[in-house]
């Protein structure tokens, strides 16, 4: 099983709003995950960022693989 760090999109059309999930690569997008992280608003200025450092780490140390949008938000707040 890869377990993976990704973005989930939420909010209406046109006005995306993503949360930073840990989930099964083979499950959909959108769908099933194992647990919340934080969350990204690409549309407020300056950009929101919130994530749970400390959960952020322990499932990289359990192997968890980021995706590259992930990696990057993750730099830039510093967890990794």
């Amino acid at each position: 099983m890869s377990v993976k760090i990704r973005l989930r999109r939420m909010g209406a059309k046109k006005a995306p709003f993503y949360r930073i999930v840990v989930a099964d690569s083979r499950f959909p997008r959108d769908g099933r995950f194992i647990e919340e992280i934080g969350y990204y608003n690409p549309l407020e200025q300056p950009v929101v960022v919130k994530v749970d450092a400390e959960k952020a780490k322990k499932w990289i140390a359990n192997g968890a693989q980021p995706t590259d949008t992930v990696k990057a938000l993750l730099k830039s707040n510093g967890v990794l």
